[in-house]
């Protein structure tokens, strides 16, 4: 540990890869790992990423974009991401995991083609990244963060979105398997909960006035999240504050489930 707080928090020298970094909860993350000192690539689909590339070159660091399909990703593509940022940036010493798709629809209604897509992109392209990122941490033999986007959903049902819910428990599961085989590399891996965030995940949710009504009335807080309120745990979890940290999973959901 570090010999002043202050330095704890710290991620100078530091490179992180963000997946999904581009919008959202990752772009608030990608420019909060900036602030505290870190270079950050970004992993995007569609949204162009050059805004956020842009601000975090503001803040005086390096960044790279790469663009990605990651409901079709396999070994030989995750390994070509990490190795893009590699050639930037160097070594990635941080993963944020934070790239995630939703449908909704009963369960009576809900197709297979749409679970396949949520699981692939929630889960299955989560795992192939991280396994990419840990391979070159463990040849580099430096150790490194791997912090996983889970959800409330992690621990509860929800309604009309079973794809979510089963890949959202799946992550946290895969959080704690991966945090009890990595640690002994010096790999912390965690996880974080987001609760309702105003992001376009949510913005039918909160079109919605009865569902906003009752989804509001639920959250101790009495709001929604703001995306910017989930840096400040990707920060922790990503600094040497957090090196005693493995297989955790922090909520940041304005109370909800301590409902």
């Amino acid at each position: 540990m570090p010999g002043s707080m202050a330095d704890a928090f710290s991620l100078a020298g530091k490179t992180a890869l963000v997946t999904g970094g581009a919008a959202g909860i990752g772009e608030a993350i990608t420019m909060g790992l900036a602030a505290a000192g870190a270079d950050v690539a970004l992993l995007y689909h569609s949204r162009p990423a050059e805004p956020v590339l842009a601000a975090v070159r503001g803040l005086g660091r390096r960044t790279h974009a790469v663009q990605g399909d990651l409901e079709r990703l396999d070994e030989a593509a995750a390994a070509g991401i990490v190795a893009e940022v590699e050639a930037a940036l160097g070594p990635v010493d941080i993963l944020v995991n934070n790239a995630g798709i939703i449908h909704r629809d009963p369960a009576l209604d809900h197709a297979l083609k749409d679970w396949r897509r949520v699981m692939a992109v929630d889960l299955d392209a989560a795992f192939l990244v991280a396994q990419a990122v840990a391979r070159r941490m463990a040849e580099h033999r430096k150790g490194g963060r791997i912090v996983n986007i889970a959800s409330v959903l992690s621990e509860q049902g929800g309604v009309f979105v079973p794809g979510y819910a089963a890949a959202k428990h799946a992550l946290l599961g895969l959080t704690r398997a991966l945090a009890n085989e990595w640690a002994a590399l010096g790999i912390n891996v965690n996880a974080i909960a987001p609760g309702y965030t105003a992001t376009a995940n949510t913005a039918a949710l909160r079109a919605d006035p009865e569902r906003s009504a009752a989804l509001l009335a639920r959250i101790p807080a009495g709001r929604f999240a703001e995306p910017d309120e989930m840096a400040g745990a990707a920060v922790f979890l990503a600094s040497p504050a957090a090196s005693y940290v493995h297989g955790a999973m922090l909520a940041v959901d304005g109370g909800w489930l301590a409902r």
